[in-house]
Order: C-alpha cells, then structure tokens, then sequence
C-alpha cells in the first residue's frame, strides 16, 4: 500500500533545511543539526538531547491506533479502485459508526483514522469539489456523511479521530497537472480539517501512478503541512510526514533495534517522491533498513530527528472487507504477537479493521478483538515486581514500579552503565519483561542484559538493545525470585521509567 522506503521517508525530515514552514514542522528539540567538524562524543551527546515534541509524545502513549479501511472498495471487492467506480454502488445497509468506534475503544484502541478517500478518489464526505462521493450515492438518499458520523462517534467515546486522503487520485481529471491538482487536493484537505471537529492524526501515503494524460503529478507536500499545521496545530502527520515514519512493512512488526532518534540528511522532495509508488500493481517488498539510528549511523549525519516507527498490519490479509476472508481474521494469539513485536519495539501499532458490506465490523473480527484484549489486560495485570526489593547503585529505585512515567531511575554521576537487582518475596513463574525509558529525556540504552540467580549463580535470562517508549521480551518460562538488569551500554546516563516481570495469559 505504501511503498516508500525508509531511507526516502526519513528525508521528508529535511523540509526543515529549506522550508520557510520550519516552525510549523519541528518545534522542541526534536530536530538538530550537526557540524562536520563534530567527534562521536559531541553527536552522542547531541543525539540524546532531541526528544519528542509534545504531539509525538502523546502519539506515542497512544500504543495502538485503529485503520477503518472503507469506501467503494468495500462494494466491489477490490483493494484498489481505478476510480471508474459509479457511486450508486456505494449503499451500506446498517452503517454504524458507533459500533466501529465502541469496538475499537474496548480493544484499547484510543485513536481511529478513516480512509475519508482512497486512491479511487471516491470521497466518504459530500466533497463541493467532486461528484465522486456519498452525495450521488442512494446512501442516505445522497445526504449521508461517513467522516461526519465516525467523527460524531469517536467524540462521544472520547476516541481520537484521524483521516487518510490519498494523495494520488484515480478519478480526478487534474491528476497530472501539478499545480491545478494540488489546488483541488488543498480544497479537500481544508474541507476535512474545518468541518468535523480536532483531527488527531493525518496520514498520508505515497502513491502516485500517472495521470489522465501520462504526466506525473508533483506533489506539494509543504503546501500540505503548512495547511495542517495552521488548521490542526496538534495532529500528528504521518507517515509521508514529518512527524511520524513508516516502519517499513505491513505485518505490524518492528525491528529488535529500533531507534526514535534517526539522522535526516540533505535531499529534495523531487527524490522522495521518487522512491513512491509508481507502479499499479505494485506489492510493498520489505524495507526494514536494520540501522537507522546506531552510533554508525550517527558518524555520518548531517542533521538528527525525532522520527518514530509506526507499525501497520490488517485483521485481514486484504486491507478492505472481503467476504472470502471472514475464515482468515488473524487470531487473537497472532495479534498478540503483533503486539509484542510492534508496541513492544518501540512502536505505535496502527490495526486495520475494515467495516463490511453492511457498514459493520464482522463478527469474526469482533470475536478475535475481544480475546485479543483479554489476553493483553490478563497479562499485564500484575507486575511481579511491583512489591520486590530493589537494590542498585543508582538514583530513585523505586520509580522503576510506580506507574508513573514522569518519574525515573538513573545512574550516579556520569555513570552509562548500571545494575539493578530485583528480589521477589518468593519464587514466581514468569515469561516476559517490559521496561520503558522516559523519552521525554531521550531515548539513551543501547544494549542491556537480564539475569536471574540459581544459588550463588547469575544465569542469562533474555537481552536486548534499544528500549524506548516500550521494550517486551519473550522468554522460556522460568521460576525466579532474584533477578538483576545490567545496562550495558547507554548514550549517556540511562533513564528508565518503568520495569515490568510478568506471566502470560494463555
């Protein structure tokens, strides 16, 4: 659905080299520019001082956002419409977007995103300026509004609302012609950011076949951000954007590593727009560069950024409802898997749940949705090291179980190594460990290892590298009472907010 690689979305970033809308894109210390004469103690330093800004923040706490993939896709059985499509097709027996918006809220999802129109151009809003919409549909006689009732219904269940325009329209006739489509594509945005309300998050993709005429259409993306930085100040634009990164593929997994803070170097818009999708048919390869972010990386930079990872996949292999698929909804046991390798990487997990013919999510995505959510809430309830001793050589040991992200642990002095060691009032099976870095100081760890004490001996339990907002890890189940974190290596001091020893539900 996307197919821009990673290299070309983390160059978007760069907008800020040229833009006269540099405030409008970064503000904070999410963004620096680094000087070639600099040595790696001076960019490691730097590095850890870009944090999010208070938009990516409250992203990323989000942790799971919801994709309600519907439109005129949904009544062909089609992914991708050719924007040929009468709109009389378009008639939803039932459409109910409470029901979609009530779902998602009880699986934990607290922001959804619309597809308010696809690359078909057909727009689930009565856009003035096309015919291709709900307004000559008999939906509601042609007086029927998608965006309005799902915003309607995400403001009742106090759920983000997020929408996503395609940039590339297959109906359109100025598709080609740069200029007199981006006026049109302006105009719908505009309609979108005024008329429903705060818009949460703005998601563009990068499609762009040619036009009616075989031209290639030129993207005005400055144009767009600036627009939504005027009328939405606080959504979050993504994943063409600067604010949030696609991670790469479309099955909702993340890297082991997987760094927030990545380097931004000087190139054109021309260059990205390049790397996006050309082709009709085209399927998205995996694009999962592994460094972005190491200190490698860092040595060659010309600038660094915030940039975060979000993680999309579909309920479904398709990404619209398809009938033949109702049997292949992944299970609750796959989306938990999901969820420890995308939310548990650092991640934002973007789920797309498509509406059906009817207007309704299905029953078999429902029935997954809420095991899903049940193992997720049976899992996490209990912190086995909530009420453990704790013993470290560093500051503020208790945080590390509190709750509370606005507190954390760290070591003395100049100290970017550390050790904390955990002991359980008695021996407890357990399987799986979080641990979270207070981000809003940077994002520091780099590599740590976790052990557990069988007599005087320290054995290996699991390890890994970078932590961020979340790190989980997977391991045998084990019985322990001792356990200790070694950070090993850290840009600077280390800073972790919270620590979590758990048993999973099964």
């Amino acid at each position: 659905m996307y197919g821009v690689s990673l290299k070309s979305l983390l160059l978007l970033i760069l907008l800020v080299l040229y833009s006269q809308g540099k405030a409008q894109l970064f503000n904070g210390d999410n963004y620096v520019v680094i000087q070639g004469n600099e040595g790696e103690a001076d960019r490691i330093r730097k590095a850890v001082h870009v944090v999010p800004s208070l938009r990516q923040l409250q992203w990323q706490e989000l942790e799971l956002t919801g994709f309600l993939h519907f439109g005129i896709n949904t009544f062909t059985n089609r992914e991708w419409g050719d924007g040929t499509e009468d709109p009389k097709l378009f008639n939803p027996s039932q459409l109910d977007a409470r029901q979609w918006v009530r779902a998602c809220k009880l699986a934990g999802i607290r922001s959804v995103i619309l597809t308010a129109k696809h690359h078909d151009g057909f727009c689930l809003w009565p856009s003035r300026y096309t015919e291709h919409s709900v307004k000559n549909s008999p939906w509601k006689g042609g007086n029927g509004d998608v965006v309005q009732e799902v915003a309607a219904a995400c403001k009742e269940y106090d759920v983000g609302f997020g929408i996503y325009l395609s940039p590339w329209d297959r109906h359109e006739a100025s598709f080609g012609d740069s200029a007199t489509y981006n006026d049109y594509f302006v105009n719908q945005l505009t309609e979108l950011l005024t008329q429903y309300g705060k818009i949460a998050e703005v998601w563009f993709d990068g499609a762009n076949g040619e036009g009616p005429h075989g031209k290639k259409q030129v993207y005005d993306f400055n144009r767009w951000y600036a627009l939504i930085r005027k009328l939405q100040p606080q959504a979050v634009i993504a994943v063409m954007g600067p604010d949030v990164r696609w991670v790469g593929t479309e099955t909702g997994r993340g890297r082991e590593t997987e760094w927030s803070v990545v380097p931004a170097d000087a190139q054109l818009q021309e260059t990205i727009a390049a790397h996006s999708q050309q082709q009709l048919a085209f399927v998205p390869a995996n694009r999962m560069e592994e460094d972005l972010g190491s200190r490698e990386q860092l040595r060659k930079a010309k600038s660094l950024v915030w940039y975060p990872a979000e993680t999309d996949v579909s309920i479904r292999p398709g990404w619209f409802y398809h009938a033949s698929e109702d049997s292949l909804v992944k299970t609750a046991s796959e989306l938990m898997d999901i969820y420890y390798e995308s939310v548990g990487r650092n991640g934002v997990l973007l789920l797309n749940i498509p509406p059906d013919r009817r207007g309704l999510l299905c029953d078999a995505d429902l029935k997954q949705l809420a095991e899903w959510t049940r193992l997720r809430q049976q899992t996490f309830k209990n912190n086995l090291l909530r009420k453990a001793s704790l013993r470290t050589s560093g500051r503020n040991a208790r945080a590390l179980v509190d709750h509370q992200s606005s507190t954390w642990w760290t070591t003395q002095k100049n100290d970017t190594i550390g050790v904390i060691e955990f002991q359980l009032k008695q021996e407890q099976e357990c399987d799986l460990l979080l641990l979270q870095e207070a981000i809003q100081n940077g994002q520091r760890i780099e590599r740590f290892v976790v052990e557990y004490r069988e007599g005087a001996e320290w054995k290996w339990l699991t390890e890994g590298t970078t932590v961020g907002y979340k790190r989980i890890l997977r391991f045998p189940l084990k019985r322990v009472q001792f356990l200790r974190i070694r950070i090993l290596s850290s840009r600077l001091n280390p800073m972790l907010a919270e620590a979590g020893l758990y048993r999973q539900a099964r």
